[in-house]
Order: structure tokens, then sequence, then C-alpha cells
């Protein structure tokens, strides 16, 4: 229980930028298979933002405002970095500059264009699903960080080092995938059950989440050929955005 407790503390440790003591984290390797509980934990600090936002009578876009900005900051911009490096990298047309390009650490254009554009997506997103955007917070997170560890566990790592090759080389690919997956469904059924949302309308927005957290994962691997750091953290914030968008509709 310590190993895995420890575990758990390095995981959120390197995904965000809450403080723990140094002594609870000292076990690193593995700790994608951490990812999607760290976002459902991520999830429900901006839910419950919201909500106390929500109870000082704050409006629906002040409050989605104010919730986009401490997603960016609890994160570090550790995400939103790798999808800006992802597009810069992307933009290219010649397919073997591209890692060359995503490993400079300069943002281009279409890095910041991509910044602009995931920042407002979520913003909006959230107006439009004002009544329950607690929940939609934590299934978004959540289900955002489950796609990136199936990238992990899924494609090749391209780059013989880098930020995000620790994981491929620690990842454990049943076991994580079985733990990460039991955590995001069990915690998902038992949210929408909590809400009454129907067994129709459960399976709908379950199914929808995970396909959408599978296919960032899949279309960086068919640019690429692999994954990188920077595309890890593309597919957190892309799958988050379109979760978002398509959680909006219910």
């Amino acid at each position: 229980m310590k190993q895995l407790s420890s575990s758990f503390c390095s995981a959120v440790i390197f995904y965000t930028v809450l403080p723990l003591p140094l002594g609870w984290t000292s076990a690193w390797t593995r700790i994608a298979r951490w990812a999607s509980l760290v976002g459902l934990l991520i999830g429900g600090l901006l839910g419950l933002s919201d909500l106390l936002l929500q109870y000082w009578g704050f409006s629906p876009l002040t409050r989605s405002a104010v919730v986009t900005a401490l997603w960016l900051g609890v994160t570090g911009g550790l995400h939103l970095d790798g999808a800006m490096d992802t597009a810069d990298g992307l933009a290219v047309t010649n397919p073997e500059r591209r890692l060359e390009v995503m490993k400079d650490s300069a943002t281009g254009a279409f890095g910041a264009m991509v910044a602009v554009v995931i920042i407002l997506l979520k913003a909006v997103a959230l107006t439009e699903t004002a009544q329950y955007n607690w929940l939609f917070l934590i299934l978004a997170a959540g289900w955002g960080r489950w796609g990136q560890l199936m990238a992990i566990a899924l494609y090749p790592y391209v780059r013989e080092t880098g930020k995000g090759a620790f994981h491929k080389e620690n990842i454990q690919i049943v076991t994580d995938i079985f733990w990460g997956s039991a955590f995001i469904l069990s915690s998902s059924i038992l949210l929408l059950f909590l809400i009454a949302f129907s067994w129709w309308n459960m399976l709908i927005i379950i199914s929808g989440c995970l396909a959408i957290a599978l296919i960032p994962g899949y279309y960086f691997y068919r640019q690429l050929q692999g994954h990188t750091g920077d595309t890890y953290g593309a597919v957190v914030e892309w799958s988050e955005v379109f979760i978002l968008l398509w959680l909006s509709r219910f």
C-alpha cells in the first residue's frame, strides 16, 4: 500500500502543480497507470470551484472563463504546451522534419492558434453545460487522461529519449489498462447514476467519451507513426475539448 500511495502521489506531482511533501513521491516509474484517476481528481477540484462560483452568484460565462483558467493553472500548462508543440510540428509539410520542429521550445503561429482554440472551446462548452458543469468537468478530465494512457499503451514512442519515454518503457499494458479503465468506468457510471440519468443516456455518454478519447491518439499515431511526450499532452487537451463539446448536447 505504501508503494501504491507513493506512486499515486508521484503521479499527482507529475501531472499537476498541486503541492505534496517530497517524502510522499518516490515511485515514478509507473505513474501513467494513475492518469485517469488523477484526471478525476483534477475534474473534481474544478467542479468544486464551479459550484463555489455558482453559489457566490457568478454568471455561467464568468464561471466558465475562471474554471478554464484554473484548469490551465492546475496542470501548469503541461498538456497545452504539448498540444502547441504538436500543432507546430504537424503544420510542417515535410514529415521528416516534424519531430525536429516539435522539439523546438519556441512557439510558432500554429501552436499559438491551437492554444487559443482549445481555451476558447473549453470555455464555450462549459457555458453551454452550466447545469452539470461539475459532473462534466470530472468526466472530461478523467476520460481525457484515459485516452493518454491508451496512447501510451497502444502505440510506439518515436524518440529514443524524451519527457514521455519513461511512460512507454514502464507501462504494463494489460494491468495498467485494466485498472485505468476500471477507475474511469466505475466513476462515470456512479456519477451519472447519482444524477439520475437514464441507462440509455448513460450508455450514450460513456460510449461517446470512450470513442472520443481514443481518436486523438490514433490520429497522432497516423501522422507521426508513433507518439512523443508532446502528443501525449495533445491527446489530453483535444480529448477534453471534444468530450466537453459532446457533453454539451445533454
